[in-house]
């Protein structure tokens, strides 16, 4: 348990940081970062594998890319139902998907925390 609020504080402060670095993405506050991060997680956990199953055939015809719009669904999803957090549309969340991802490595690799 403990592991697992680590490492959703950890994501919280990455999308914090991703938010600030693109200005097409808004998170108001450090609340907002933690709901944001929480809900981003049960969606990956819940509906992402769903969409996969869903769209295998477009996913080994696109080599796998179409993972990268399968995550930017799933944070435009979460825009909408968070009212704290903003995105400008789907060219910012396919940028926060790619930054929130590079970020969330590199903050767990220097907390030491193991995928």
């Amino acid at each position: 348990m403990v592991k697992f609020l680590l490492r959703l504080i950890i994501y919280a402060m990455a999308v914090l940081l991703t938010a600030y670095l693109l200005p097409g993405v808004n998170v108001d506050d450090i609340v907002g970062a933690l709901i944001v991060a929480a809900l981003l997680t049960l969606l990956n956990a819940t509906l992402k594998p769903i969409l996969v199953f869903l769209t295998i055939p477009l996913t080994v015809i696109t080599l796998g890319l179409f993972l990268l719009v399968i995550n930017t669904v799933i944070i435009l999803l979460a825009a909408y139902l968070i009212d704290s957090f903003h995105v400008d549309g789907f060219l910012w969340a396919f940028l926060f998907s790619l930054v929130l991802s590079l970020v969330n490595s590199i903050f767990l690799a220097i907390a030491g925390v193991n995928e």
